[in-house]
């Protein structure tokens, strides 16, 4: 298995977080690496997310978990991997808020993919946690 997380504290409540993840036809307000991007219904577990990355060939995540204004979390199924990402908000106290994003990538395939793809997929994570903090934080 490989792995990856990122954490933020920010002074937005959990509500403004889950507001710009439940937006998804407007992440690409915080997200760079997000040229296109659709939902096939609610932002509720079982819709799937399709997302172009910019020059990329689109990819399709299906989300597989949620609790509103706490975590959702999304799944890429390539057969013998699998990527999941959650996506977490955790109140600290004191009118703050941590935003965890963590990648895990498993299956048969995991060792071989994972060192390569892993990076790829989660090297803008502390570019992308921070401009969404921007935008929370209403800067």
């Amino acid at each position: 298995m490989w792995e990856y997380e990122h954490t933020a504290a920010t002074v937005a409540s959990p509500e403004a977080v889950w507001r710009l993840w439940a937006d998804v036809p407007g992440w690409g307000a915080w997200n760079a690496e997000i040229e296109k991007v659709e939902i096939d219904g609610p932002f509720a577990a079982g819709s799937r997310i399709t997302m172009t990355p910019p020059g990329d060939e689109p990819v399709v995540l299906e989300i597989v978990e949620m609790e509103e204004n706490a975590l959702f979390v999304d799944r890429m199924d390539a057969g013998d991997f699998t990527v999941t990402t959650v996506h977490r908000i955790e109140p600290l106290g004191d009118g703050r808020t941590r935003i965890v994003y963590r990648t895990e990538i498993d299956g048969p395939a995991a060792d071989q993919v994972g060192p390569e793809l892993g990076p790829a997929i989660t090297g803008d994570f502390p570019d992308t946690v921070a401009a969404l903090v921007r935008l929370a934080e209403g800067r």
